[in-house]
């Protein structure tokens, strides 16, 4: 059965300790970790690693940073990211997210430019993360990305071409999709089910729920039961984090009431789904 985690953003000791209390609370089956922003001292990482093994609560992944960019910021993204693939392997945790965001040039010649840089940078930290029992997972992004459309996530995937890099599908972050930016706002010529989602989930190792608009209970920017449909068609039995971004007043609830009613939702379209 698929298992439900959820994405912890909290900065601080206390932060961190309520959120990994809630997902507790929510018998959530893991939790994720946002890396931007958290101390990085031993002492206090191994506090957060202990608060999760306490709270039953494997960390599923990491959220790190981008490997594109302008050249002469390489070797800064490059340092950044091996620091966060040190940091996931002390906490224990599968996989770091990787994106590719950076403006997507108009020029064919601009956009190949950047590509190789990019696809080397990722091979780069796939060979360290090796070493240290990490897996990078590329996630899509929204409009502004090299990593936009099912074309440029397939093509990434299969130019860098390593073992532990894998891919992390995120459900609402595409080109042309209302969970894109602006948010509501989508491309009616788009079907990010059969344009996207389905096209790159044979590559998916974990899938990020997002979740919009839930006060009624039901998630309305999502077609839940047809993502649903799409996972158990290529037999996905992995992890599906909550990543709630409801907060623009699109919802009357707060956050915390919108993220238990989104877990309590997938948990009812999961259980509809594969059973």
């Amino acid at each position: 059965m698929i298992k439900l985690s959820w994405m912890a953003r909290a900065t601080d000791e206390e932060g961190l300790a309520e959120q990994v209390k809630y997902a507790q609370d929510l018998n959530l089956d893991a939790i994720d970790i946002h890396l931007a922003g958290i101390p990085r001292e031993p002492e206090f990482l191994m506090r957060i690693k202990m608060m999760c093994a306490r709270a039953g609560l494997p960390i599923g992944y990491t959220g790190g940073g981008s490997q594109v960019g302008p050249l002469e910021q390489r070797e800064d993204r490059l340092a950044q990211g091996r620091a966060d693939i040190d940091l996931t392997s002390f906490l224990g945790a599968q996989m770091i997210r990787v994106f590719a965001r950076h403006k997507w040039p108009e020029s064919k010649e601009e956009q190949e430019f950047f590509w190789g840089p990019m696809v080397e940078d990722f091979q780069t930290l796939c060979d360290y993360a090796l070493e240290k029992g990490v897996i990078l997972g590329l996630q899509n992004h929204d409009n502004g990305s090299f990593c936009m459309t099912a074309d440029q996530a397939l093509r990434i995937i299969k130019d860098v071409n390593r073992s532990n890099f894998t891919y992390l599908l995120d459900t609402g972050q595409w080109l042309g999709s209302i969970g894109s930016h602006p948010r509501g706002e989508f491309d009616p010529a788009v079907d990010i089910y059969e344009d996207y989602i389905k096209p790159t989930m044979p590559h998916a190792s974990l899938v990020r729920a997002k979740i919009y608009q839930i006060d009624t209970g039901v998630e309305t920017y999502l077609d839940y039961p047809r993502i649903l449909g799409i996972l158990k068609e290529f037999n996905f039995n992995g992890n599906l984090s909550i990543v709630y971004e409801g907060s623009e007043g699109r919802n009357s609830c707060s956050p915390e009431e919108g993220i238990a009613l989104g877990v309590k939702y997938l948990r009812k379209v999961i259980k509809e789904t594969y059973n």
